[in-house]
């Protein structure tokens, strides 16, 4: 691969095969070859069918840039649970190498070079309570700590309460947002948070 194909790959935060195949001047099936053989030879990392990241970039990411890419492995789909917490400063509980997202598709995971990217499917109606930061989306802190309790109260999640600092969060925003969950979500939050 030429130096000046690697520097464009590069300043993309991650790719395509249409992508690939602009950057080169090839028609897609020639693009797609040709990533085929970057992941072979180590240069792209494939996060799934059509969506590259250069291995480059993969290994200089921080923690919002793998948000971004989490965004986009499964639209839609929002950073939420304790990824959420942590990046909001509500817990002390820090998920290393580790997404977790809300999403309306599917419960899936995605895990690639020692980092993992979860996704837990949710229903349209409880899918709100967050916004853009930067280049994600992103649960609110308190959005956050209500998707994590209604996971828990299914039976289906597990976090430490007292990594979490409860003062720092709306308790009438928790309130109305919860309002839109099943009771037992509810019950849960009220006797995590006191309210």
């Amino acid at each position: 691969m030429r130096y000046a194909e690697l520097i464009k790959f590069e300043a993309m935060p991650f790719f395509t095969i249409d992508d690939a195949s602009r950057i080169l001047g090839v028609k897609d099936d020639s693009a797609r070859v040709f990533c085929t053989r970057q992941v072979k030879a180590g240069f792209f990392v494939r996060l799934k069918k059509n969506f590259y990241v250069s291995v480059a970039n993969w290994q200089r990411y921080s923690e919002v840039d793998f948000f971004q890419i989490a965004n986009f492995l499964q639209v839609p789909s929002y950073i939420s649970y304790m990824n959420a917490l942590s990046f909001h400063g509500i817990t002390t509980q820090v998920q290393r190498n580790w997404c977790e997202s809300m999403s309306l598709k599917r419960s899936v995971t995605y895990a690639m070079r020692g980092r993992e990217f979860h996704y837990h499917k949710s229903t349209k109606s409880l899918y709100f309570g967050f916004e853009k930061t930067g280049n994600f989306f992103i649960a609110r802190k308190e959005k956050a700590l209500i998707d994590a309790c209604h996971l828990t109260a299914m039976g289906r999640y597990a976090f430490d309460k007292d990594s979490l600092d409860l003062d720092r969060l709306d308790r009438g925003v928790l309130t109305d947002m919860a309002a839109a969950f099943p009771p037992r979500t509810q019950n849960l939050v009220r006797r995590i948070c006191g309210i």
